[in-house]
């Protein structure tokens, strides 16, 4: 073969080698540079959320986000322990660390998001300072909603607890001036009993349901070291990878931030850049 055809045989074997490497190359990061978020459905003004997010992530970071959507919070974290999803983005720490102590401590927050302040309702007052001796407060009845309610009525000047505690429920209640009735009740009755009684502690999305206005609350959970374990997480396993740290990046934008406040309003703070003193 003449020298002239060794050249273009070679030019040639170069060009289909260096077309395997960038289409199989490519393929291979396209392949790592995906990750799959479990989310819960049903909740578009989340989904309208994380789709800004999963752009941001995929302009700046070259990261594909995939979402699996969850009807029952018993899954997601299953899922993410199984290998089956790779992070997800649907609970707060108290939840995360009830979950770890009862299957074995191996997943982690890499990142927080929103906190979704729960609120003191009232038919019969405007104030905290109004309730009279005697007068019933509806709180719910799981022990993380429960302790959570049970702060908000101390931070409200109506109670004090034992100090220390990790969750709270009636029987840590130390003073009670008002003499005031707990009644305990599903989170997701709190709203329909507030007709009944003198105050309701009352979880966003359930006020939200029952028509109740974020400014009609006449107390609001402070954000302070108490309520910090109320802030939603993303979470990973323990053994994770650089990468999750993008889509972590791509959530804890102004973007973002400006997003939460529009789709909620003052009932969800960005909560990655806030102090809980």
């Amino acid at each position: 073969m003449s020298k002239k055809g060794w050249l273009i045989s070679g030019i040639a074997v170069v060009a289909v080698v260096a077309l395997a490497y960038v289409s199989f190359g490519h393929h291979g990061t396209s392949s790592n540079k995906t990750v799959t978020v479990g989310i819960m459905s049903a909740n578009k003004d989340d989904d309208d959320i994380w789709k800004s997010v999963a752009q941001t992530a995929k302009d700046k970071y070259g990261v594909t986000i995939k979402f699996k959507q969850f009807s029952d919070y018993s899954q997601p974290n299953k899922a993410l322990q199984n290998g089956d999803i790779d992070l997800n983005s649907f609970q707060h720490y108290a939840f995360l660390d009830a979950y770890n102590k009862k299957n074995g401590n191996e997943l982690t927050s890499i990142g927080e998001t929103a906190i979704s302040p729960i609120r003191l309702y009232s038919n019969s007052y405007k104030n905290v300072s109004d309730f009279k001796d005697g007068n019933t407060i509806v709180v719910p009845n799981d022990p993380s909603n429960e302790s959570r309610a049970l702060y908000l009525l101390k931070y409200a000047g109506l109670i004090e607890l034992k100090s220390g505690l990790t969750l709270a429920t009636t029987k840590d209640i130390t003073s009670n001036p008002k003499n005031l009735k707990i009644k305990e009740v599903s989170a997701d009755q709190t709203a329909r009993n507030l007709p009944d009684v003198q105050g309701a502690v009352i979880n966003g999305n359930y006020a939200q349901s029952a028509g109740l206005k974020y400014q009609d609350a006449i107390f609001v959970e402070p954000l302070n070291k108490d309520s910090h374990q109320w802030v939603n997480i993303i979470v990973a396993q323990k053994k994770n990878k650089k990468i999750y740290q993008d889509v972590v990046k791509a959530y804890q934008t102004n973007k973002t931030k400006q997003l939460i406040k529009e789709k909620y309003g003052e009932s969800e703070i960005a909560a990655w850049d806030k102090q809980f003193n």
